[in-house]
């Protein structure tokens, strides 16, 4: 199934039907029984997971992802330098 970015006359028409009763202090409930509201639906979330995906993607950088080091990995590090026996000493 491929998803447009472009909405269809039904599917303009419920979004506006949800705008309009929302804007006038009502609940959207009528608008689900709409043929279309599946779709809109699918749409949007569709249009929701590839922003995500989109954000997931511009946190990895040229040397790997961007995250920060778990507290063990930090503590292993600084544990490794002290027992290692020092070389000048000699």
């Amino acid at each position: 199934m491929r998803i447009s970015n472009s909405f269809s006359e039904g599917e303009i028409q419920v979004l506006e039907f949800i705008l309009q009763t929302l804007l006038r202090g009502g609940t959207p409930t009528m608008a689900t029984r709409n043929k279309d509201f599946a779709s809109v639906y699918r749409k949007v979330m569709t249009m929701k997971k590839r922003v995500a995906e989109k954000k997931k993607k511009n946190e990895v950088s040229s040397v790997g992802t961007i995250e920060a080091a778990d507290a063990g990995d930090v503590g292993d590090v600084a544990d490794d330098a002290v027992d290692e026996p020092s070389s000048a000493a000699g």
